[in-house]
This record gives structure tokens, sequence and C-alpha cells, in this order.
């Protein structure tokens, strides 16, 4: 039998994934009917999917048996109402190791104090910036997920202690694993630098505020490459005024592309990259959605397949 395969998502998309898709199917032996063109709902057995104007409403696709997000994050997608069909993220290889990359090349950067040279051609002799061992830095990473436990292992393996939270709890090896909000709170006050990589959900939106900046060593950095709504921006600011914060380094933002006004462009302590820490990856995520087809026409279990009540 031959899917109807329905790819949903901007225009600019499908000249990248259209060719990995079909390689995809044919290497796990699905016979698919790939298209961005719509046709008739009610044929389609599949949507592969990333947000874009031209689906928001999932009530005529009645003989879809799943849609497969291109993007980690679902926050735009999993509260629709007319959403009844079971929703998959996406957790890509190739993503996780950009994420891993991007995570400790700047853990590295703010630990080493790389700027106070990289930055400080004055002719200063700066003998005194000299770092401490990574084993006496320690490093909270917020968010346990497939991203977090990723760049903890990457990080532990340099000897950097790893303080983990999750909002529910978690075992996991080599790394101090906490939850809840007393959990947080111990984290955060012992953490010298902080590595946000949390879903958005209404839990987690505004999870650095100032009361819980204020909980961190005097001087720590932040690092989110998450979603930029886990921090308050004004609380971020101010923290940065003062000097409780000594650096932020920002991949994610409220708005983006972020406002040429901002402040986060200008201030001294903030480090904007724009989005770049770890996008999805044609060529491993598209065997990803492949074989969540494969199990679902297998009547297996699919992968990454998202809780509605939690919203990840």
């Amino acid at each position: 039998m031959t899917l109807r395969i329905y790819f949903s998502a901007p225009a600019a998309d499908w000249p990248e994934y259209g060719p990995h898709l079909t390689s995809a199917f044919a290497e796990a032996g699905i016979a698919a009917e790939l298209s961005p063109e719509l046709g008739d709902p009610a044929k389609v057995d599949y949507i592969v999917y990333a947000p874009n104007p031209d689906l928001t409403d999932f009530t005529p696709f009645t003989r879809c048996k799943a849609v497969l997000s291109l993007w980690a994050g679902v926050e735009r997608i999993v509260t629709d109402p007319t959403l009844t069909q079971p929703l998959c993220r996406m957790v890509d290889p190739g993503m996780t190791e950009s994420m891993v990359e991007y995570v400790t090349g700047h853990v590295l950067r703010h630990h080493l104090g790389m700027d106070t040279h990289i930055l400080g051609k004055d002719g200063v002799w700066r003998h005194d910036s000299k770092p401490p061992l990574a084993r006496e830095r320690p490093v909270a990473m917020l968010g346990l997920g497939q991203l977090g436990q990723a760049c903890a292992a990457s990080l532990r393996a340099l000897r950097f202690p790893v303080l983990g939270w999750s909002r529910t709890a978690k075992d996991i090896a080599g790394v101090e694993c906490h939850a809840g909000e007393s959990g947080l709170r111990a984290v955060l006050s012992r953490a010298q630098i902080a590595v946000l990589l949390m879903p958005l959900t209404e839990g987690t939106r505004d999870l650095m505020n100032a009361d819980r900046l204020a909980l961190m060593p005097k001087g720590a950095v932040i690092v989110n490459p998450g979603r930029g709504p886990l921090i308050d921006d004004a609380a971020l600011l101010a923290a940065l005024d003062s000097g409780q914060i000594g650096h932020a380094t920002l991949d994610v933002f409220r708005t983006e592309p972020l406002p040429p006004d901002h402040r986060f462009w200008s201030h001294p302590r903030v480090t904007v990259t724009p989005h770049i820490a770890a996008d999805t990856k044609a060529v491993t995520a598209t065997r990803v959605i492949a074989e969540n087809i494969r199990r679902a026409e297998a009547a297996e279990p699919l992968l990454h397949l998202v809780d509605r009540q939690r919203g990840y």
C-alpha cells in the first residue's frame, strides 16, 4: 500500500527535506507518495510538520495516523484543540551533536575566561586571570531530556561537576539530580554556570526570574540555547547591570530575529547568537520520521510521543 504523506512546513524547507525524506522512506521500505501540496486532507496518512500558516486546523485529516514534528519544541502546536492525532516531537541525533558542541564550547569559553584574552589586546599582561580546574566549577543543567543528558555527559567527561534539574525526578549516572522547587533553588545556589535546556511550558515560562537569578553565586554565567521565554528579560538585564550575573550567552529570544534596538545587542555582558545552537539536520531527522512511520504501520510504539498534559 502506498502511504500519502503531506509535508506541511515552510516552503523554503521543501528543497532540502524532500529528497532526504524520499531517500529515508526508501531505506525503511516505505512506499510513499510525498508532497508539499495538500490535495484531499481526508486521504492523508501522515503529516510531516513544522509551524507554518498553511495548517492550523487538523480537523479535516480524518485518516491521519500521526503528526510528526520536525522541531524539538512543540509549544506552537500542542495546545491546538483541533489536533486529535498522536503528535511526535523531533529528537534528532544530528541536532543533539550540534547542541553538545555549542554548550560545551560556551561553557569552556566562560570557564577559561577566554574573552579576557581574546578581547583584551591592549598590552596588559593579565597573568592573574587563570581559571580553576573544571572539577572546581559546578555547572547546572536545567532540563534533563535527550539534549540535557547529552550535554551533561560531555561536560562530565571534562570533569565539570554537573548539577542536574528537571521538573520530575531522574537518576542519571554521574549527574547530581534534583527536582522540584527546592531542588531548583539548591542547584542554582551552587552553579557558577547554568545551561537552560528545558521545553517551554506554562510551568517553565520565566523560570529564571529575579528571585532565582539572585540565588546564583555573584558573577555566575547563564547559557540559554533552549527557549527564549525561559528567562525574564527585564530581570536578567537588571542582574547583569548589578553584576549579580557576570555574563549571559543567549541563542534564543522571545522575538526572533531579536529586534535591533533590544538591549541585549549592546549590553557588554551579553553574547547574542542568532538561534544557531542546534538546527534540525535533514539527513538525520528524516530517518527519525521514516522510523516512526514504519513503527506506526507495524503497530509498534511511536518514538518521542508528546504527552499533551505535560506539553512535551
